[in-house]
């Protein structure tokens, strides 16, 4: 219990320093930029550089340690096969680096030593087929120990209780060809890929 308590402590700090204390904080804390998870690109299109996601099948993985100890998988499409290179890394993430294993990766290809590959890509296990988000995803300002998908959980909530009614009257916002203020947060949460 006392652990818990601790944890809620922490990430109320957390949430502090970003000045996250309120619904209404959340709300109107808003994203730094996006990143396109609504598609899927074929390794072979990668263009260094860039970032994209790809969804590839997991050839093999291994604890490698040149210079220093690092956790690299090769994975494949159809297309082409790049290597994934993790610095720092968990015992779970080696455990979903599993050969077999399907994943949705997102990040940017360089071209390494040994081909191309991302290092420290974001990723997830998904079965063949897994639908995709229909919006961009967003990215948020934050701090150490603070990562998006948490904020992106609360902001949500938020999002659910918060009161969005409009202070201008609707004859105004016709007038001036303005959307409400619900819909134009909810659109810089969450906006479509066009």
């Amino acid at each position: 219990m006392a652990k818990a308590s601790a944890s809620a402590n922490t990430l109320a700090a957390r949430l502090a320093r970003l000045g996250l204390k309120r619904d209404a904080d959340f709300v109107l804390h808003l994203p730094l930029r996006y990143e396109d998870e609504t598609r899927i690109t074929a390794l072979a299109d990668a263009r260094p550089g860039s970032a994209a996601q790809f969804e590839v099948d997991v050839v093999d993985s291994e604890i490698a340690y040149r210079p220093r100890r690092q956790l690299i998988a090769r994975v494949r499409d159809a297309s082409g096969a790049l290597s994934l290179r993790f610095l720092n890394f968990y015992p779970g993430q080696q455990k979903v680096l599993q050969p077999g294993a399907r994943l949705r990766v997102f990040g940017e290809v360089h071209e390494g030593y040994l081909g191309p590959e991302i290092i420290h890509p974001r990723f997830h296990a998904v079965a063949a087929g897994e639908s995709l988000p229909e919006g961009l995803t967003p990215v948020y300002p934050t701090t150490a120990g603070l990562g998006q998908g948490t904020l992106r959980r609360l902001i949500e909530k938020a999002l659910a209780r918060v009161d969005l009614g409009d202070t201008l009257p609707p004859e105004l916002l016709q007038r001036l060809g303005l959307p409400g203020i619900a819909e134009s947060i909810r659109y810089l949460h969450n906006p479509p890929p066009e």
